[in-house]
């Protein structure tokens, strides 16, 4: 009979949790906007003087939409849009409109429970940045997508059950190329080049709503 009662309340327990969790909100929606400071890569040089190009630190919007699997991980996509100047310095000092597109894939973790009126996340993602064409005085300059990754700390916080506000740093760092960076040698397998890898980043903070449901 014990055993009959223990399972009982077992079953009970596990039963209001998932109702619980089948009320909780699973779909998020966001809209974000804040500023974003980059910086670019080394491009050659002249006569000792480095060649760079460099995306100003200009406004950035985006917006992403997320489910939530359990009351703490979520996954979702985002997109964003830096709407900047490329500049180039060195030999020629110059700067040309262009747009800047990231593209991700994200999973984050949410801390604390899922009726907490705060909530600091952890986030992650894999995906692209995009380079927008360039208009220069020869004619269009197409642009160019890249593989980057994507990190960010924030808080979510939500005065009420479906509405929110998303305080959020992010970094973006894409891949731009690789440098040659001399040669390594091993007594088995002889010498051969290596290279060292060139990032441009974006750091961006942001501030946006959410919606969930």
């Amino acid at each position: 009979m014990k055993r009959k009662i223990a399972s009982f309340v077992t079953c009970a327990v596990v039963l209001a949790g998932s109702t619980a969790w089948a009320q909780d909100p699973r779909v998020e929606l966001s809209g974000t906007a804040g500023g974003t400071f980059s910086d670019g890569v080394n491009v050659g040089a002249i006569d000792d003087s480095p060649l760079r190009v460099d995306p100003k630190d200009a406004f950035s919007w985006g917006a992403r939409i997320g489910f939530n699997l359990t009351p703490n991980v979520e996954i979702g996509g985002l997109f964003s849009l830096q709407a900047t100047d490329l500049e180039a310095s060195g030999l020629v000092n110059r700067s040309l409109p262009q747009d800047i597109y990231n593209y991700h894939g994200y999973l984050a973790y949410n801390f604390g429970d899922s009726d907490a009126s705060a909530r600091p996340y952890l986030l992650g993602g894999l995906g692209a940045t995009q380079y927008g064409s360039l208009q220069t005085d020869a004619g269009e300059v197409g642009g160019e997508t890249q593989f980057s990754t994507t990190w960010a700390a924030g808080v979510k916080i939500f005065p009420g059950s479906n509405f929110g506000i998303r305080l959020e740093a992010r970094w973006t760092p894409t891949y731009i190329k690789t440098d040659p960076a001399g040669y390594w040698c091993d007594p088995y397998w002889g010498c051969y080049s290596v290279g060292e890898a060139e990032y441009s980043n974006q750091y961006e903070l942001s501030g946006g709503i959410i919606l969930r449901f």
